[in-house]
């Protein structure tokens, strides 16, 4: 028996497999190309784009931009442990949604609150973001070396595996 990817999620056959690893891969491609690609008309690969889109499993397209191009050199892992209530978390929230340092937060269970990715441009920008957070709750930084997965594109074949197994 196989499982469903999630109860809301349509059922994805091999074609809308195809076309969500060719976007992932290639977002700019026209429809024309994607519809090479997996084997439909334009009209056809279009009307699948948009159902993936409707249904919320195609989230968005977007440019991808090195940070240490634009001269913010430095990556940061933050762990903030918020002590209180709703009030403070939220709080941290406003506080994190205006820095525009941080890349990415997540809200956490375990020991911290928040784990957020930012880009600084220098260890002295570093210490301004640890003193802004430190304002709001207790700050723990790891600079980052290297990322040898930077960002992974979602196949059928894993995320069947993945399934399956858990």
């Amino acid at each position: 028996m196989t499982k469903k990817l999630a109860s809301a999620a349509p059922e994805l056959d091999l074609i809308a497999w195809k076309i969500l690893e060719a976007l992932q891969q290639n977002a700019r491609m026209t429809f024309a190309e994607l519809g090479r690609k997996v084997g439909l008309s334009t009209p056809a690969v279009a009307e699948r784009v948009h159902r993936l889109e409707e249904s919320g499993i195609i989230t968005g397209y977007h440019a991808a931009v090195d940070p240490g191009r634009l001269g913010m050199t430095v990556r940061v892992v933050v762990r903030l442990t918020i002590r209180g209530g709703d009030l403070q978390v939220s709080r941290a929230v406003s506080v994190i949604r205006d820095l525009p340092e941080v890349m990415r937060c997540h809200r956490v269970t375990g020991d911290e609150s928040f784990v957020m990715e930012a880009n600084v441009v220098s260890i002295r920008h570093l210490e301004a973001l640890i003193d802004k957070l430190g304002a709001v709750g207790e700050t723990s930084t790891s600079t980052v070396l290297s990322s040898p997965v930077e960002r992974r594109i979602m196949r059928r074949r894993d995320v069947e595996v993945l399934i399956e197994r858990h």
